[in-house]
């Protein structure tokens, strides 16, 4: 039950916050997609938070 609400978090977080993220979609185009990915696991507070929750699933 634990994986389920944690994935259910990451859902809601992702949909939310992630899918229109206007900072992602700026990095994409002038520095690129690897670019834009450590600014969100490693900078971003909604990316962090993502980190976070998908520890507890392994």
């Amino acid at each position: 039950m634990e994986k389920m609400t944690a994935i259910s978090e990451l859902d809601e977080l992702m949909n939310t916050y992630c899918t229109e993220c206007p900072v992602k979609k700026e990095l994409r185009s002038e520095k690129g997609k690897l670019y834009a990915h450590k600014f969100c696991i490693s900078e971003c507070s909604i990316g962090l938070k993502l980190k976070e929750i998908g520890r507890r699933l392994s």
